[in-house]
């Protein structure tokens, strides 16, 4: 045949190994349309197995492992040569089966404790399936992604590490403004996980999460910032502004259908930008200050109020019980002066000699007594002083026992 490669490679044919325009010469040693690739790092075609030789091995083995009947010949007639018509029809059946409930087979999956099978056929989501063994239709028509829903998963913002245990502040990540036109250093950490209950939001409606959860913590950050005062963040609100920024994160979140379930934000660390914290500082010490002399007044009027309401109200009830007790006394002398009235009126001339006896008596009873008789010859009468006599044994009594001591 004359396009047939001849032993001296010169002769050949269009595909041929000739010089030829499909030919593989040494003149056209790089032609796309030569020999073409060989295996083992380049054979010899002169040694390169048959085609045909090949097709009866195939057949051979074949016929080995699904023995049939055997055809009626090869090309040319007879009925000794080997043929793929030999294999029945019941082998090419059975072997159909088992390649059938092998490829069956590969639909069998196993999902992991803490992870979630998301099921997909022909591109559509089909269900979702626990951890343990599950299947699904084989690939290419079936594909399963199982992702770990219980790993809580990190985002620092407003810093970068190095990698050798240092980190990097990046500025246009943690300063923020306030709604007091002041600009604070805020550094903050989210931590996120995976919606078990939606996971397939998360592998198909998010392109990067930990880009979009992110950018999300930024804008939610930078908007709780921006209603409140720098004072109080950086004082005694950092608690409020971490729910706060939680909820509207996990808000967002649920519009964008994301699939990820934010689990916490901690602020770190929460200054003045660098250049004014030392002004800040002072302003805090200063304020500081101001809340203990606050503290120690109120102290101290706590302290006073109270004993001067004491105080007041002891002086309201002494003369309370004085008005009473005047009261009581005018009350009880104009008693008893209608009660000698009453007398007096019955007998006016005994209750006037009783009065003026009375009179005496009271009067008399206080003043030393002298009595003197006109009638005597000197004028003088001796007397007794028993009131002096009286007192005399108390005084002896006083002197004796000093003079004893």
């Amino acid at each position: 045949m004359p396009w047939n490669n001849q032993s001296g490679g010169k002769g050949g044919g269009p595909w041929g190994g000739g010089d030829g325009p499909w030919g593989n010469g040494p003149n056209r040693p790089n032609n796309p349309w030569g020999n073409g690739p060989q295996r083992g790092g380049g054979q010899d075609p002169q040694n390169s197995p048959d085609l045909e030789e090949l097709l009866r091995r195939s057949q051979d083995r074949l016929k080995r492992v699904f023995p049939g009947r055997r055809g009626g010949g090869g090309p040319g007639g007879g009925g000794g040569g080997p043929s793929l018509g030999g294999i029945g029809a019941r082998g090419i059946a059975l072997a159909a089966i088992v390649v059938a409930v092998i490829y069956g087979l590969t639909g069998i999956y196993t999902v992991r404790p803490g992870e979630v099978g998301v099921e997909l056929v022909l591109g559509r989501h089909v269900g979702n399936t626990m951890p343990g063994l599950n299947y699904n239709v084989p690939y290419p028509f079936g594909e399963v992604f199982t992702p770990d829903v219980l790993r809580i998963r990190e985002l620092v913002i407003g810093t970068r590490g190095n990698g050798r245990g240092a980190t990097t502040d990046v500025p246009a990540e943690s300063l923020m403004l306030t709604g007091d036109e002041n600009i604070v250093d805020i550094d903050f950490k989210v931590q996120w996980q995976i919606n078990r209950d939606h996971p397939a939001n998360f592998l198909f409606n998010i392109e990067d999460p930990e880009g979009t959860v992110k950018q999300v913590a930024e804008s939610a950050m930078r908007e709780v910032v921006g209603r409140r005062n720098i004072q109080p963040i950086l004082t005694q609100e950092r608690q409020q502004i971490q729910l706060a920024v939680q909820q509207l994160m996990q808000q967002t979140l649920d519009e964008y259908q994301a699939g990820i379930t934010i689990t916490q934000v901690q602020m770190q660390k929460v200054d003045p930008p660098e250049q004014v914290i030392d002004a800040f500082r002072d302003v805090q010490a200063a304020r500081a200050d101001q809340e203990t002399a606050q503290n120690r007044a109120d102290a101290y009027a706590n302290e006073v109020v109270p004993e001067a309401r004491g105080e007041a109200a002891q002086i309201v009830e002494q003369s309370q019980a004085y008005r009473d007790q005047v009261v009581a006394e005018a009350t009880g002398q104009a008693d008893r002066f209608l009660s000698v009235y009453e007398e007096y009126a019955k007998a006016p001339e005994v209750t006037r000699q009783r009065i003026y006896l009375e009179t005496l008596e009271r009067v008399f009873s206080k003043t030393d007594k002298i009595i003197i008789d006109q009638g005597a010859g000197s004028g003088v009468v001796p007397y007794l002083p028993l009131d002096r006599m009286n007192r005399a044994p108390s005084t002896t009594t006083n002197s004796n026992a000093q003079g004893n001591r």
